[in-house]
């Protein structure tokens, strides 16, 4: 039964964050927001959907470590396999301006969760305290906005009516994923004698990180390539901050800390990856290297169960 419920959990994951996406997009463009924006933002915001649901659901659910699981584990699918296969498709092209933003609150970000949970535990505090971290950042990207409104493009072009739809159905689906995934992970946690945060690194995140794979390299085809990198790096901080900010802020989260300074150090390393050379090219190898380093994540948590 378990295994029935976290795979519909899944796919109405998969489903529902790609409809939200989409809807999320046409938005942003109906409002008239700049491409680089929607990508950091709305985008990201919407291709976290997913982990913002069961993040919250698991806290209701005394399941705080699967919300951390999940954020942690979806940063590295976001960089090693969304980001990773979207480069395999091709090289792509972006300036460290597009992504210099991301980069620095991403950092940030890491450097925050390290020394919240260095003591086992992250309490409600320290989840205000990353709440209002990324206000702040969510502010800076604001005020570039109103700065870069001439940077218009159209990534979605819906009518108004279908956009309100993909939303709300969106919507509607993410939440019943949500509670899908919690039930059946936390089932099969207990058969295969993993961790809550095991769980959630591994298989929950696959699933709730499926929407930026679709968004990346829909982009990536399309000559978003900002768009697409923003997502990935805006989502993360999302995850890392105002998901585990939110969690902590309902549950206290006890950390697992050999396999969550695994899981941020490695984040770390694939961040740097990412960063744009003078060139402003990623290759088909900085695509290969970071999937490479996603089973590295995965073989390291596994080992230190």
């Amino acid at each position: 039964m378990y295994l029935f419920l976290l795979v519909l959990g899944l796919v109405l994951a998969a489903v529902g964050g790609e409809r939200f996406v989409r809807g999320a997009v046409g938005l942003s463009m109906w409002l008239r927001i700049p491409v680089g924006i929607v990508g950091a933002t709305v985008a990201a915001f919407a291709t976290s959907s997913p982990e913002l649901t069961v993040g919250i659901l698991s806290a209701v659910d005394n399941q705080s470590e699967l919300a951390l699981g999940d954020a942690t584990g979806s940063n590295m699918v976001n960089l090693g396999v969304v980001l990773g296969v979207a480069l395999l498709f091709g090289s792509i092209s972006v300036h460290r301006s597009e992504v210099k933003r991301e980069v620095v609150g991403f950092i940030a970000a890491i450097a925050l969760l390290v020394v919240s949970a260095i003591d086992g535990k992250i309490v409600r505090a320290e989840g205000v305290a990353m709440m209002c971290i990324f206000g702040a950042w969510l502010t800076w990207v604001i005020r570039d906005a109103r700065q870069d409104r001439s940077d218009i493009g159209s990534v979605a072009e819906v009518r108004k009516i279908n956009i309100v739809l993909d939303v709300l159905l969106g919507l509607g689906l993410l939440i019943a994923s949500g509670r899908l995934i919690v039930m059946g992970a936390k089932e099969l946690g207990e058969v295969l004698g993993w961790s809550s945060f095991i769980m959630g690194s591994i298989v929950v995140a696959i699933g709730t990180s499926a929407p930026e794979l679709a968004t990346t390299v829909i982009a990536a085809k399309k000559g978003h390539a900002g768009v697409g990198i923003g997502t990935v790096l805006g989502s993360n901080i999302f995850n890392s901050l105002l998901i585990v900010g939110v969690a902590s802020g309902i549950q206290p989260i006890d950390v697992d800390l050999v396999p969550t300074l695994i899981a941020l150090s490695i984040a770390l390393i694939a961040t740097v990856v990412v960063i744009p050379s003078r060139r402003s090219k990623l290759h088909r190898a900085h695509g290969a290297f970071l999937f490479c380093i996603y089973l590295l994540f995965v073989a390291l948590l596994l080992v230190s169960t």
